[in-house]
């Protein structure tokens, strides 16, 4: 069994997650900044991460970069057709889209209001967010830039927005109590000290480390 010390470790971590803010990673190619934004997302409380690849294959996680991050947050990946769909449904469940990209309705990340519900959609580092994607945003937003360079490397732009969003959610009082339903947070803990007892028991014939899970739709865009 964990020690005292550990179990509640576990409640605090828990007790800061922010399941209404979420990230999604737009046809990301490099392994290296998904693994950074991860440490990004684990840091403010981000506990859902999605992301879409054109060919459809799974990122590699580098742990010399999450830090062990990638253990406390939950990897989502669907298919680059998948993406609109996604959108919608996260739509219907309340959540604002706040898509990166540079244009004329666009305003400072800094505008925004991240106590509403908020996916957070980042581009990838050659064309940036996909034109589809863009049209299903509610608020598209810049970071403001004063030199030469109009862009930051996607994971230290998402890291700056991130912790725009963390700032007011502290603010709004939202590390102060649990966020996540009791019921919500009593399953995630079970996991973890799951994977701290038995799986680490086991001698590599249980995984330590949670796989990615797919996000599947049918012909009619109805989630699987």
């Amino acid at each position: 069994m964990l020690n005292d010390k550990r179990m509640a470790r576990m409640d605090n971590i828990l007790s800061k997650k922010q399941p209404t803010l979420q990230v999604m990673l737009d046809n990301v190619h490099s392994s290296q900044n998904l693994s950074a934004i991860i440490r990004s997302c684990d840091a403010v409380g981000v506990l859902d991460i999605y992301y879409s690849t054109k060919e459809n294959e799974s990122l590699r996680i580098h742990k010399t970069i999450t830090q062990g991050a990638h253990r406390w947050t939950h990897r989502y990946r669907m298919k680059d057709t998948h993406k609109v769909a996604f959108l919608k449904e996260k739509k219907a469940q309340g959540f604002q889209v706040v898509v990166t990209h540079l244009e004329e309705r666009a305003v400072s990340f800094r505008e925004i209001d991240y106590t509403k519900p908020t996916l957070l959609v980042m581009g990838n580092e050659k064309e940036g967010v996909s034109p589809e994607v863009i049209e299903m945003a509610d608020k598209v937003i810049i970071i403001p830039m004063q030199g030469m360079v109009q862009s930051l490397n996607v994971s230290v732009a998402t890291a700056l927005i991130l912790y725009e969003a963390q700032r007011q959610l502290e603010n709004a009082g939202r590390y102060d109590t649990l966020v996540l339903s009791p019921e919500k947070a009593e399953e995630i803990k079970a996991a973890w000290v799951y994977r701290d007892t038995i799986a680490r028991r086991s001698k590599g014939q249980i995984p330590l480390e949670f796989k990615e899970e797919i996000i599947d739709y049918d012909q009619e865009n109805n989630m699987l």
